[in-house]
């Protein structure tokens, strides 16, 4: 059934399905207007009740006793329900009684109270008071009210218009002679199109919209490819009342600058495709999860400070088609040695970066320590053109900043598509780290996109009926039926549009795990999903659906950050801040057995500990794997302790854990460093200890995740939190001369209560690497990835396999804490190339020997990246040693060295 009428009856009579409208239609001249038009203003009330679908509501805490609960509606938002007195206002009510149905399980979470149900005869009545100012009141026998709120729609909305689903054409499909637009707007009393010629000009024309009442999809035909777009919807909007909203399509696949118009574009058409662009194959490296090793990058990062890069590219999607550029020539050379996957950073439309007059700080020469650079960033922060991207304004389009020509809808499709095709070019697959879990704003705010056409639905709500923000912002609920359609469709859009080859899912463990299978089903297996899955807020253990966190996934596939191995190594916490920055050290940064200064005399029993949360991360955070302890029993890793409560090992499959030791969050791991590692220790000792950090994660079972810049000791400046740091201090060099290390004190919103701890640091000059320790570290890195990529071994496929050929030599009361020693078997294993590998990290500042009885009379030789003149630690070709007649094994201090068996 379609409608788009008006009907309002009266008092207690019944509604016109379908027909709801109370304000006058728009015209072209609103088209051209503000935004946001209030049509009838409500006052602000709280969303206490709940639809637990189209019958039954369900009212935490109302007084279960006496008194008549109704739903009171108007659709000109003139409700007013004030505690003793009598409800005015309304266009008509609904009674409601009380029910002994059970509450779903999707609403488990909801407090106890009342469960009121429609009567059936009134069942058709609910469509059109959800598109009206509604509030459930309870009222006295004298007719007054006692308690009043409005109510949270979702179970509703899902039940009514679940069809909606499987619509597969949301957004714009272009035609021969014109264009046609849908929008999910169940809510709204009307939708009308406006087009425009250009993203600038007045509108060329206003076109009413068809609503389908099966599904509340709007739907009209006007336009043309090329064109730009936007809705006018009418709709109650809470704490705002009858509102007449402006705004681009949930589903927008271009806009023009700052977003302000949806771009009417065919993603299949030639003039949006780069030369070959459909001959153009994704690098076929990944046969499984495991293979991952990846690169996490942000666009503006690479190029912005890379001279080779043309001025108009720097910062751009372009800067990657550069293949003779430094940062190129950079890339092509970790993708020869191994890498497989660039993670970008988020490249979706985001709100927090002007598109047009960005503003550049001028910074001057300054101390190490100074605060003036941080100061000047400070200053332009909320005009200039950084940030990390984490503000999702529309999830379909790519983002205008990066675009040398942010005003063309056409210009950021085409140049996003020639740096993915560039960098298939260079032998890399191309992920994308993406932010479904929240929006940049919501409400009525200019750059509220979906709160804006469907009020109260797309976000995740408290008890009162506010957004929850344990995100950062504003929480989307992807549980939600149409946020997870959302969310499906648009890593499907991604990945069949731009040839997106993975996903990062930035707080992964804020979405069902159904949503994320849904993602698997539709675009495949082959299609590597990634997240993080951590614990905490108001979906936290389960409360609200079975989550796609690190210890609800098993089975899936789905990846997971793990944070075992990489707390260990770094020492510490992410958290952490005043002393504890210094005291805590880590597996690699001296615990125990190269004190700081500030640290003090550990006992031996925590770097025991370290050694056993860094062996957890080798064999792939694997829940069965068994490890012998230094007490000298062998547990199950799933029955080691961590974090007080959890699981040491929480995977099912090797394919499920991402090993990492720095990545965008946090300070990178040569600033962890300069915080924990003896103030003596010296720059070239440094660059050893990063790729201690480096060949870890090399050799753990799973997928590997770097850090744009950590082969290149990236500094930050000890920044701990560089999201909107500006380029002055999430700058890359690749000349290889600088890690910017003492750029000046990082911006005192998330570092000065550590200023007295970090200057003295920044004014060390011995902890600043030379060119020699970068190229030396630059080199190390791409030998670590050669030894990861020349065997399966390192990269093992199911936890059978890990189990059954992994095993770990140096364990138990007599092992040295500071070396780990490790074999693994590669009898008949496909693409093991050897017989067997050994391989051993001796993080000491010392030479160490350890003797393996079982390991005497092998045929070993070191690993031929070890032996090649390139090789960038000389020290293993000359002094690691294996005595076969022993089996020991002699390794350099601060070194990794591999073993292997033909």
């Amino acid at each position: 059934m379609s409608s788009k009428c008006l009907a309002l009856v009266g008092l207690g009579s019944a509604l016109a399905l379908g027909c709801v409208t109370a304000s006058a239609a728009p015209v072209i001249a609103d088209c051209d207007a503000a935004f946001a038009t209030t049509l009838n203003a409500a006052p602000a009330t709280d969303a206490r009740a709940y639809w637990l679908n189209r019958q039954l509501i369900k009212w935490p805490g109302a007084d279960a006793g006496g008194g008549v609960f109704k739903l009171y509606y108007s659709a000109t938002a003139q409700l007013r329900a004030a505690p003793g007195a009598r409800v005015s206002g309304a266009d008509g009510a609904i009674a409601l009684s009380r029910s002994d149905d059970s509450t779903p399980e999707r609403f488990k979470f909801v407090g106890n109270g009342p469960v009121l149900a429609v009567v059936a005869a009134d069942t058709a009545r609910v469509p059109a008071a959800l598109r009206q100012q509604a509030l459930i009141v309870l009222e006295a026998e004298d007719g007054t009210v006692r308690d009043a709120t409005s109510l949270q729609l979702a179970g509703a909305l899902d039940d009514i218009y679940a069809s909606a689903a499987k619509s597969d054409d949301l957004g714009v499909t272009v035609g021969p002679r014109d264009a046609s637009f849908k929008l999910w707007a169940p809510t709204a009393q009307n939708v009308a199109l406006c087009t425009y010629a250009s993203g600038s000009s007045k509108a060329t024309a206003i076109t009413p919209m068809t609503r389908d009442d099966a599904t509340g999809i709007w739907s009209a035909r006007a336009g043309k490819d090329g064109q730009y777009y936007q809705y006018l919807v009418d709709v109650v909007a809470p704490n705002a009342g009858l509102v007449r909203n402006l705004v681009t399509d949930p589903y927008s696949v271009s806009l023009t600058t700052d977003s302000k118009r949806s771009y009417i574009a065919d993603l299949n058409a030639a003039k949006l495709k780069p030369a070959g662009w459909d001959k153009t194959p994704s690098p076929k490296k990944v046969a499984a999860q495991t293979d991952m090793t990846v690169y996490e990058l942000h666009v503006r990062d690479f190029s912005i400070n890379d001279s080779t890069v043309s001025t108009a590219h720097r910062g751009k999607y372009a800067a990657f088609t550069e293949t003779k550029s430094n940062g190129m020539k950079h890339l092509a050379a970790l993708s020869k040695a191994g890498m497989t996957d660039i993670h970008l950073l988020p490249v979706y439309d985001i709100g927090s970066v002007p598109e047009q007059g960005c503003v550049t700080p001028n910074i001057a020469a300054a101390a190490p320590d100074s605060e003036e650079q941080q100061a000047a960033v400070t200053k332009v922060k909320a005009q200039d053109c950084y940030n990390w991207g984490y503000d999702p304004f529309h999830y379909n389009a790519p983002e205008g900043s990066y675009s040398t020509d942010p005003a063309d809808g056409a210009k950021r499709i085409v140049e996003f598509r020639q740096m993915v095709q560039a960098l298939h070019k260079a032998g890399l697959r191309v992920g994308m780290d993406v932010v479904y879990n929240h929006t940049f704003i919501a409400g009525q705010h200019e750059k509220s996109v979906l709160d804006r056409v469907v009020p109260g639905y797309y976000h995740r709500l408290n008890a009162k009926g506010e957004i929850e923000r344990s995100t950062c912002c504003d929480n989307t609920a992807t549980e939600n039926l149409m946020m997870g359609k959302l969310m499906v469709d648009s890593v499907t859009l991604w990945t069949k549009q731009y040839k997106i080859d993975s996903f990062r899912f930035d707080l992964m463990g804020h979405q069902p795990r159904a949503a994320m299978e849904q993602i698997q089903a539709r675009v495949g297996k082959h299609i590597n999903l990634i997240g993080e899955g951590w614990n905490f807020g108001e979906v936290a253990d389960g409360a609200r659906f079975v989550q796609a966190s690190q210890l609800s996934l098993n089975g899936s596939g789905i990846g997971t950050f793990s944070d075992r191995a990489r707390d260990a190594v770094r020492g510490g916490g992410a958290g952490d801040s005043g002393a504890q920055l210094i005291t805590q050290q880590g597996y690699i940064n001296g615990l125990v057995y190269d004190a700081n200064e500030q640290a003090g005399q550990r006992p031996p029993a925590d770097l025991l500990r370290a050694s056993h949360m860094v062996k957890v991360g080798l064999a792939g955070t694997i829940r069965s794997y068994p490890l012998t302890t230094a007490d000298g029993h062998t547990v199950a890793l799933q029955d080691i302790v961590y974090g007080g409560n959890q699981p040491a090992g929480y995977a099912s499959e090797p394919g499920e854990t991402v090993n990492y030791v720095e990545n965008h969050d946090n300070q990178t791991l040569y600033d962890i460093n300069a915080f924990k590692l003896p103030q003596g220790t010296t720059a070239h000792e440094r660059a050893q200890v990063q790729m201690l950090g480096a060949a870890i994660n090399a050799f753990s079972q799973g997928v590997a995740y770097f850090h744009a810049g950590f082969d290149i000791l990236r500094s930050k400046s000890l920044d701990r939190n560089s999201f909107e740091s500006g380029d002055w201090f999430n700058r890359l060099d690749w000349s290889y001369q600088d890690n910017y290390y003492g750029s000046g004190l990082p911006p005192a919103e998330d570092n000065g209560k550590d200023y007295a701890l970090i200057k003295p640091l920044l004014r060390n000059a011995n902890i600043k690497p030379a060119p020699a320790d970068i190229a030396y570290a630059r080199d190390a890195f791409r030998d670590l990835l050669a030894i990861r990529s020349s065997s399966t071994l390192f990269r093992l496929r199911t936890s059978d396999d890990i189990k059954q050929r992994l095993r770990f030599f140096n364990t138990g009361p007599a092992q040295v804490p500071t070396v780990i020693a490790a074999h693994i078997d590669g009898k008949g294993y496909q693409g093991a190339r050897f017989k067997s590998i050994t391989y051993l990290i001796n993080v000491d500042k010392k030479a160490q020997q350890i003797t393996v009885a079982e390991e005497k009379n092998r045929n070993y030789q070191l690993h031929p990246v070890h032996t090649r003149m390139t090789a960038a630690d000389k020290r293993v070709a000359s002094e690691a040693k294996y005595d076969k007649s022993t089996g020991t094994y002699t390794i350099p201090a601060r070194s990794a060295v591999v073993f292997v068996e033909n």
